[in-house]
């Protein structure tokens, strides 16, 4: 939503309606009069993205009337009622049919003002949710690497640009990056589709085994070799090989990768027969294999081998404009996987998708949609029982309960985290745990099962 927002006034009361335009102008609302209620239905639409007020008696159609026809062009969109009569029992119902508020003449400026703003922020959300939803349905199924910032955007191009070349590629980026979603994309998108898809994590077999898992190996090749076993190479022949995390293979079975790299042949363990084989190769490391500080025993020559071309994935920390439409997408997949209704983003949920820094990055946020989905997140950015912050009291007591309101939704935010805690509210640690002490908080009571104290 841009610019101020916007509020149709309906009233048949000439005078009444502009002391209301009046009132809402200066408090920074764009407001659009309508002497009747068919006049302002006739400008209505289901994306209109502010609110509506309207008085209850009024000639021809009423303000229930009007709110009746609202419900049926947009359930969501807010209706403040007006009404001179103190008619409580209409009140109670037409709350209960979906009114968003009752206010009873005579009012104060205040008490209208406040109810359009909180009306505005609940229409607010209810738009941005459904733009989320709408950007998430249309990243297609076959499009798993979603994203809108221009960096997405040149590494999509990029891919469809390389796809069919056969290049063998290498993928950098942190983990839970999307690395494999790179390497299937490229697959999925090149003439070698119909092709085996064949991943390996390089980290997660021991030396005594992966070769064999890699180049396969004959009967008797070893102890408890008693069949013949094709190797991921062989079995990718025609199609795609993924090795995540190739900075942790050994060495001596570097030099037999280098060699396949060279020369598109395998020799399986257990025999000198030599087999061609047509591959693609996409290695992924989360190390930079560039810098000889970090490389290690990673041989150079394998990484210059496999560096015709290297693309690298942004975290989510550098592309965080993509973060609410990714999670909306992983919201609604959790939702229709766990058969429930996909629950509405709050402001508390939407505010911890931007300020949370996603160290674990795509997955982190896969799995935080997937709790979310669940119910059992909660609100990320407030404690389910924070106190509310009245306006009576001094004014040192209101800045008191404002101040440990804070301290409890920081705490809240980072499960109890004394160093993200710190880090969020800019405090040093002595004046961190004083404020504590002197509001009674119980830093443990924030802590989640598995997050102590840290720092």
């Amino acid at each position: 939503m841009s610019g101020a927002p916007s509020v149709f006034l309906v009233d048949d009361d000439r005078d009444l309606r502009k002391a209301m335009q009046q009132t809402l102008e200066l408090a920074g609302f764009t407001v659009s009069p309508f002497a009747g209620a068919t006049e302002a239905l006739a400008e209505l639409s289901a994306g209109f993205e502010g609110v509506v007020i309207s008085d209850i008696r009024m000639p021809g159609m009423d303000g229930l009337a009007l709110f009746r026809k609202i419900a049926e062009l947009d359930a969501d969109l807010p209706v403040i009622l007006v009404t001179g009569h103190g008619d409580i029992p209409m009140a109670v119902q037409a709350i209960q049919d979906g009114v968003y508020d009752f206010i009873a003449k005579p009012f104060a400026a205040d008490r209208l003002v406040q109810s359009a703003r909180r009306a505005q922020e609940k229409r607010r959300l209810v738009m941005e949710n459904r733009a989320l939803r709408q950007a998430a349905e249309a990243a297609s199924e076959s499009l798993p690497l979603i994203g809108q910032t221009p960096v997405m955007e040149r590494l999509r191009q990029t891919l469809r640009h390389i796809a069919d070349t056969d290049v063998d590629v290498l993928v950098a980026g942190e983990t839970g990056s999307g690395k494999e979603v790179v390497a299937t994309l490229l697959h999925q998108w090149s003439r070698r589709r119909n092709g085996n898809f064949v991943a390996l994590n390089c980290g997660a077999l021991p030396e005594t085994v992966i070769e064999s898992e890699l180049f396969g190996h004959e009967p008797g090749a070893f102890t408890g070799a008693v069949k013949k076993r094709i190797g991921r190479i062989e079995h990718a022949s025609g199609g795609t090989l993924f090795l995540d995390e190739i900075e942790a293979m050994p060495p001596a079975t570097q030099v037999k990768m280098l060699r396949v790299l060279e020369a598109r042949e395998i020799t399986p363990l257990g025999t000198n027969t030599i087999r061609p084989v047509d591959i693609r190769v996409v290695a992924a490391a989360k190390i930079d294999l560039g810098d000889p500080a970090e490389r290690g025993d990673f041989r150079e020559d394998l990484y210059y081998r496999l560096n015709v071309v290297t693309l690298s994935i942004p975290p989510l920390r550098e592309r965080r404009e993509d973060v609410p439409l990714l999670f909306s997408h992983f919201l609604k997949r959790a939702s229709e996987r766990f058969g429930r209704e996909v629950p509405e983003i709050s402001a508390a949920t939407r505010d911890h998708l931007m300020s949370h820094p996603w160290p674990g990055n795509v997955r982190e946020l896969s799995h935080f949609a997937e709790r979310v989905a669940l119910g059992v997140e909660g609100n990320p950015g407030k404690p389910a029982t924070r106190p509310v912050t009245t306006s009576t009291g001094t004014l040192p007591e209101r800045l008191e309960r404002y101040e440990a309101d804070i301290l409890k939704e920081a705490l809240t935010a980072h499960r109890g985290n004394v160093q993200e805690t710190l880090t969020a509210l800019g405090i040093p640690r002595k004046t961190f745990y004083d404020k504590l002490q002197r509001h009674g908080i119980n830093r443990a009571d924030y802590a989640g099962r598995t997050t102590g104290e840290e720092g």
